[in-house]
């Protein structure tokens, strides 16, 4: 049975010329975005602000993670001039921190990490000021895959670990926690700002969370997204209860209190809500250097 969502995660779909510019732009050069595929509910505000998160590798993924509305099944094959598009639309959007995630491509040798690197090289050289921040999949636990991407220096290395590691079968059956844990670990070991980030309202505990935030913050990790979770249809794993806008400040709280730096926490927050700014305060304060 399905519960009523609260009015704190009803909020108007923003349209504006910017956001028309966006659209435009994204289908003139063929690219996938995060925004529309897993139908993020901030879309239509970050379109407003010039802004979206390119996905890359397609929109067919591997794995059958019962709470992302991305489909999965047979990848198309990698398209060589991608990295190029995207690095052609964030100049054009004139975006000051970029954002890049993928598809997991596990039927890939590299699970796609070539690629990655090869858009943060185009999106150096076609936007050099721009900071670039990606979010992950794990490459199945291959480190040397992970390396490729670590080499090509993004600003912040995101990786998901998305829900506590009790609910892991039930909701991302071909993922790891401590695999997980380990990309963070590996990133942070290299000076990297390191992300990452949960949903909320699967019916995970307090006592859960705050032992990831422990395990997260011993990982390295910097920045910190708590959202809640929105089921996107009735074949996926069912939302348990919605978070109050105050649970959410306590979360927060917790976070900073196990050694979180920078934490984001709200209904409506996404790995990619306000990545800049995020960014930016832990940048400012010289806490990682690229």
């Amino acid at each position: 049975m399905s519960i009523t969502k609260p009015r704190w995660l009803k909020q108007p779909i923003p349209t504006s010329a910017e956001g028309r510019n966006v659209r435009r732009l994204l289908a003139g050069l063929e690219l996938n975005t995060v925004c529309r595929e897993a139908g993020c509910p901030n879309r239509g505000v970050c379109y407003s602000l010039g802004t979206a998160t390119f996905l890359i590798l397609g929109k067919i993924c591997t794995r059958g993670c019962r709470f992302c509305n991305i489909g999965s099944g047979t990848p198309e094959p990698v398209e060589p001039d991608e990295p190029e598009r995207v690095a052609r639309a964030a100049a054009g959007m004139r975006l000051k921190h970029v954002v890049v995630t993928s598809v997991t491509r596990d039927d890939l040798p590299d699970g796609g990490a070539g690629h990655f690197a090869e858009t943060i090289c185009e999106l150096r050289k076609h936007l050099p000021e721009a900071s670039i921040e990606v979010l992950i999949p794990d490459f199945a636990g291959n480190e040397d895959a992970l390396d490729i991407v670590l080499s090509a220096r993004p600003d912040v290395l995101n990786h998901n670990v998305e829900t506590v590691p009790q609910l892991y079968r039930a909701v991302r059956p071909g993922a790891d926690y401590d695999r997980s844990l380990r990309v963070l670990a590996r990133a942070g070991a290299k000076d990297m700002i390191t992300k990452s980030g949960i949903m909320v309202g699967l019916g995970e505990t307090v006592e859960q969370l705050s032992k990831i935030f422990r395990d997260i913050a011993k990982a390295g990790v910097d920045i910190l997204t708590i959202g809640q979770y929105l089921s996107p249809g009735p074949s996926y794993y069912p939302v348990k209860r919605f978070v109050s806008p105050k649970e959410f400040e306590n979360l927060a709280e917790i976070a900073g209190e196990k050694g979180i730096r920078e934490v984001v926490s709200g209904p409506l927050v996404r790995s990619s809500y306000r990545a800049g700014e995020a960014y930016m305060k832990i940048a400012n304060n010289n806490l990682k250097l690229r």
